[in-house]
């Protein structure tokens, strides 16, 4: 029974690959029969398209009546010139962002009140007369020509140090006060020209009164010059006199060191006694 069952199941697989390969064969033939018709039906509707529409049609150009064209040479290495009612002037575009504008000017470090009259300077120095020193200014009392330190005036066919008459009498004049100049807050290096004052009195006023400087020209110390000069008031006047000066001291020169300071053979004589000097001697070590 057994080799009875084995060839009817071989016969079944047979006719099971003979009906797939036959089915795949009408499905096959299906499609092909498909696509021929649709390619028979495309071939049928162009013939009966005429063959004229086929052909695309060139269209002409409009002519533009505003349009300009003007002759460009190779040759030429200048610009042609251009007629004036050919170019128009726009207006520029606007920036694509705020980074490209310019800043603003930016407000002054120090901005002084409406109520300020000057920076007060403590402890002012005097270089030369009109010109001050202090809290890290330089300044130059404005309207004033500065007499130098080393200036030197003529009296009689003699000349004297002027400059250092006039520094000493400005020196006089600011010890032991205050100044206040019209400077900013912020001191430098650089020489500033201001107008100072020592509480109510106008430093540069009294510099010229008393003829220690010499007024600017257009300065509001003009006639205060010209009134100092005539009366030869400060570097305009004669020389200062020098009788009535103490004489300066002799000098009393230094012991040399061949020359002690004790001499052990001086001797001073006294009604009962006399007595030698001896020089001083080390005093002894202690002892352990």
């Amino acid at each position: 029974m057994r080799p009875l069952q084995a060839a009817v199941a071989m016969l079944v697989i047979l006719a099971m690959g003979t009906a797939i390969v036959a089915g795949g064969r009408v499905v096959r033939h299906d499609e092909d029969a498909s696509a021929g018709d649709q390619v028979q039906a495309g071939l049928e509707a162009r013939a009966e398209v005429p063959a004229a529409a086929a052909i695309p049609r060139h269209q002409a150009a409009k002519p533009e009546a505003e349009a300009h064209s003007r002759a460009i040479d190779p040759k030429v290495v200048a610009q042609p010139q251009l007629q004036a009612e050919e170019l128009e002037r726009v207006e520029p575009r606007a920036p694509l962002s705020e980074l490209a504008l310019a800043a603003p000017p930016k407000p002054p470090k120090t901005k002084m009140p409406d109520d300020w009259k000057g920076t007060k300077l403590f402890q002012p120095v005097a270089p030369a007369a009109g010109v001050i020193e202090a809290k890290g200014y330089s300044v130059a009392v404005s309207g004033i020509e500065i007499v130098k330190q080393d200036e030197t005036c003529t009296d009689g066919g003699k000349s004297w140090a002027c400059g250092i008459r006039a520094r000493t009498a400005f020196r006089a004049f600011l010890r032991g006060r205050a100044v206040v100049c019209t400077v900013p807050p912020e001191g430098g290096r650089d020489l500033i020209a201001a107008e100072c004052r020592v509480g109510k009195q106008d430093i540069g006023q009294w510099l010229i009164e008393n003829g220690w400087a010499r007024a600017a020209k257009g300065s509001p110390y003009v006639e205060a010059g010209e009134k100092a000069r005539e009366a030869k008031k400060g570097i305009f006047g004669p020389a200062p006199k020098l009788s009535g000066l103490p004489p300066v001291p002799a000098v009393v020169a230094a012991p040399t060191a061949a020359q002690p300071i004790l001499d052990p053979s001086a001797t001073t004589a006294t009604p009962s006694t006399e007595t030698t000097a001896t020089p001083p001697v080390d005093p002894p070590e202690p002892s352990e």
